[in-house]
């Protein structure tokens, strides 16, 4: 058996090598961390490489993503299926190494990061998933869900703001499974912090409620293992471990300076650091006696078999909840859920009910939410607002995570990484809630949910203008076009209680990303539809009104504008202009669909296009065509009922009408 240091020498030198070949990459912190990472690795983390994907596992997390030689060193040595070959071809063209970690692309990694801070976040999820599921599901002598959360970070993560919302609200909850272990080594891309990050970390999270355990050397394996240790023993509170650390730990001439972070030692520099390491073996040759020390399929191989006996153990005794965990923990939603959806789809479609599309999305809510156990919502310190509770829901505490809703507080951000972290823990589909116009503070923590393709439902209310004397501060102009262009998010806007229910089922249903519903603050009126223009919804668009002769133009409106469409139309009808219109409460669903559809929606020698939508207008080009036009929002709002800021805007049936006709006489 290699010592300790000798086995976190091989990841100091996987780490140095595949950097000086990719003439790429972040060598310091691979390098600074590997002592702390072995004995994590060795010592405590419950985890499989023959199967990455076992559910009662331990979560392991770099936050800090750019040391992300680190994570694909020790998933090699410790037998994933990450061959040496992938290393050598570190940060190339689907190598399976990318240069930040992207959960997906290689096994063993649990959650993309890069982004400081968000990765620390999604730890505070997976953290909170594992409390909320052993509420749900553990029962007396029977500990089905029972593993910790390890996260390693930085300087750079904490002086993220989003690391201050994640952690405050972990330490609030006390989640005692979470363990974040800080790589205190003083050093940035633009030197030492000491320059302008000054913080007491140990007493800033003291104030969270967090254990604190402070000034451990981080390259003493044994001084490591017992805070460890001291970590786990406490159960009733997230605990930190400061760790010092010198980045870039074996380069004798440039470790413990901002040289080493993010670029390639050199050859000298590397050659210095094998004889300062005592490290004899060429780039990419590790011995046989330091993968047998790193090795850790059998030890997996027992743990994973290990918790199979206790969930036989609990199927026997709780053969329901059985079924149910691991139905969830696959993804898949309850059998009859569809059935369900659609009988509330009918009866949303007959009721010909008013009313603001917020307060629909919570009569979903409690028309889907019976059936579906793993939905836990949540709201940015606006529950109340954004509709978001709904009749059998119960708060997670401290005291009690038998429950399936978060009060976040006002942390938009910090609540949207932390169902990021939920939903990639698997069994739980999250859903949350703030305005739409604060939707930028969430803002980077969406592209993640859509880079890695997360199921979360993200409830933006109070979308438009319409929400009246708040004033421009709150009233979104640009987020809609803006959301729509993340890729792989589905951006819905639905304009009646049918609309919204669908919109939900589509978003419940889908596993490969996020969905965004923009709702409105104030009553919409409801549209009569046929069946088949119900079963249309889902498409993204659809003919919602075909006038009695044949259409000369067409107007597309989402949401809050569609019913003003629908009174357009009727008074071109009037004036002898006969005009389709057309609901899109989703343009990426729509613009999904095969050409013939989009076609017989939108046919080409309807070239009389008017796009009509509360917001910037610039997701209607794709649609409306050379001789199209666009009635929207080219500046802010103003503080005024929404009528009053409709009218003051533009935004009006007349306008519409003149848009319209003045194409058609063009």
């Amino acid at each position: 058996m290699s010592t300790r240091r000798h086995l976190a020498n091989a990841v100091r030198a996987l780490s140095m090598d595949a950097v000086q070949r990719a003439n790429s990459g972040h060598p310091g912190a691979p390098m600074g961390m590997a002592d702390i990472a072995e004995v994590l690795w060795n010592d405590f983390l419950a985890h499989n490489p023959a199967n990455p994907q076992w559910p009662d596992r331990d979560r392991f997390v770099l936050s800090n993503g750019h040391g992300s030689m680190l994570i694909y060193s020790l998933l090699h040595l410790s037998g994933y299926d990450l061959p040496m070959t992938a290393l050598k071809d570190f940060r190339q063209l689907h190598s399976g190494t990318p240069g930040h970690p992207e959960v997906g692309d290689t096994p063993g990694v649990e959650t993309t990061t890069g982004p400081l801070g968000q990765g620390l976040a999604n730890a505070v999820g997976m953290a909170l998933a594992e409390r909320i599921l052993a509420g749900q599901f553990n029962r007396p002598g029977h500990d089905l869900v029972d593993h910790y959360t390890y996260c390693f970070l930085g300087d750079g993560c904490l002086m993220e703001g989003v690391s201050h919302e994640a952690c405050s609200l972990a330490g609030t909850l006390g989640l005692g499974k979470l363990i974040g272990i800080y790589d205190d080594n003083g050093i940035a891309i633009d030197g030492k912090v000491s320059g302008w990050f000054t913080d007491d970390t140990p007493g800033r999270f003291r104030a969270y409620g967090w254990h604190v355990i402070e000034a451990v050397d981080g390259h003493d394996a044994e001084a490591v293992r017992t805070a460890i240790e001291q970590a786990r023993a406490v159960t009733d509170r997230p605990s930190l471990i400061c760790a010092r650390t010198t980045i870039g730990f074996g380069a004798p001439n440039v470790c413990g300076t901002h040289g080493v972070h993010g670029a390639p030692l050199g050859a000298d520099e590397i050659q210095a650091t094998r004889e300062f390491l005592g490290w004899e073996h060429a780039p990419f040759e590790i011995p046989d006696a330091v993968y047998e020390g790193w090795d850790a399929r059998a030890r997996g191989a027992a743990a994973e078999a290990a918790w199979r006996e206790r969930l036989e153990a609990y199927r026997a005794a709780h053969p329901e909840l059985a079924a149910d965990f691991e139905r969830r923990m696959a993804g898949d939603l309850p059998a009859q859920f569809a059935e369900h959806a659609q009988a509330f789809i009918d009866q949303a479609q007959a009721s010909n009910k008013a009313d603001a599309s917020r307060k629909h999305s919570q009569a979903v809510l409690n028309g889907f939410g019976p059936y579906l156990p793993e939905l836990v919502g949540g709201s940015a310190d606006l529950t109340g607002s954004n509709n978001t509770w709904w009749d059998d829901c119960t708060a997670v505490t401290a005291d009690d995570a038998d429950g399936n809703y978060l009060f976040y507080g006002v942390r938009e951000f910090g609540m949207t990484a932390i169902m990021n972290g939920m939903a990639l823990h698997g069994g739980i589909i999250p859903y949350a809630g703030t305005f739409l116009v604060f939707s930028d503070y969430a803002r980077n923590a969406v592209r993640m949910a859509a880079l890695m393709g997360v199921r979360s439902v993200l409830v933006y209310t109070h979308d438009s203008i319409g929400l009246g004397e708040d004033g421009p501060t709150h009233q979104p102009i640009e987020h809609l076009p803006s959301l729509r262009l993340i890729p792989n998010l589905d951006v819905w806007r639905p304009c009646d209680l049918t609309e919204t229910a669908v919109a939900w089922k589509a978003a419940i249903a889908r596993s490969d990303g996020p969905s965004v519903l923009a709702l409105s603050r104030q009553k919409l009126p409801h549209q009569d539809r046929t069946g088949a223009q119900v079963e249309a919804i889902a498409r993204g668009g659809y003919v919602l009104r075909e006038p009695g002769a044949v259409p000369q133009a067409v107007i597309m409106a989402t949401g809050s504008e569609v019913g003003l469409a629908v009174e357009a139309a009727e008074r071109l009808e009037q004036a002898g202009h006969p005009v389709r219109v057309v609901s899109i409460p989703s343009i990426e669903r729509f613009l999904a669909q095969d050409a013939d559809y989009r076609s017989s929606v939108l046919p080409a020698d309807l070239a009389v296009r008017v796009a009509v939508e509360a917001a910037a207008p610039d997701s209607w080009y794709r649609l409306i065509g050379d001789h199209g036009a666009v009635v929207g929002l080219e500046g802010f709002g103003a503080s005024a009922p929404a009528d009053a800021v409709y009218q003051a805007m533009g935004l009006t049936t007349e306008a519409v009408v003149t848009a319209v006709e003045s194409r058609l006489t063009a």
